[in-house]
């Protein structure tokens, strides 16, 4: 092989090696750039949630029925992300918010949100004494309740995995207005009472 056909082959290797670098070093630095766009569009920071638009969601209700959070705007909203079944404190907390009349009206709606199978609901329910009607929202991938980031806060007994005792308050527009993650496990229909009051008030 002569020496001007070597410097040649070594020269190609040379700049398409350069090319690859640099291409790297390029994806490095846009992925940087873009990372924190595209966490803020994945969902809220819990402990920053307030202030910050609500992201929307599409949940089959109790009922079957798909609920989207843009379907709610115009009304205040209440969500409770819970364990459900799983925890007394949860599930005696999920049906006093369910029927309770003042937070659930024509100014004002509630929900819980269980990483939990619809089905499998409907045939533990159908085991039960008759309850009121409730407001639950089924979340069987847990999608909704990590773009709320509930799954890792304090009163989640399941980290990562499924919630625990978290309340959001969302106004009109769809702004976070109260996020609350209750480690107390308590029934809290009169603080959230108390923080829809305040949005009334505005």
């Amino acid at each position: 092989m002569s020496k001007n056909r070597l410097f040649v082959i070594i020269g190609v290797i040379g700049t398409i090696s350069l090319v690859v670098v640099g291409a790297w070093l390029w994806q490095g630095r846009a992925k940087e750039e873009i990372q924190p766009e595209v966490l803020s569009q994945a969902g809220l920071n819990f402990t920053e949630a307030v202030g910050q638009r609500a992201p929307d969601f599409t949940l089959l209700d109790i009922g079957g029925n798909n609920v989207t959070l843009e379907s709610l705007s115009g009304r205040n909203v209440v969500l409770f992300f819970t364990e459900g079944f799983m925890c007394n404190p949860c599930f005696t907390q999920l049906i006093a918010l369910s029927k309770d009349e003042r937070l659930n009206n024509n100014e004002t709606v509630s929900y819980s949100i269980v990483v939990g199978d619809w089905e499998k609901w409907l045939k533990i329910l159908a085991d039960l004494p008759p309850l009121p009607p409730l407001k639950v929202l089924f979340d069987p991938e847990g999608r909704i309740s990590q773009s709320y980031d509930t799954l890792n806060v304090p009163s989640s007994m399941h980290k990562g995995l499924d919630n625990g005792h978290t309340y959001f308050v969302i106004d009109r527009q769809g702004i976070v207005r109260f996020a609350f993650d209750d480690t107390a496990m308590g029934l809290r229909n009169d603080q959230l009472v108390g923080e829809i009051e305040k949005l009334n008030a505005r």
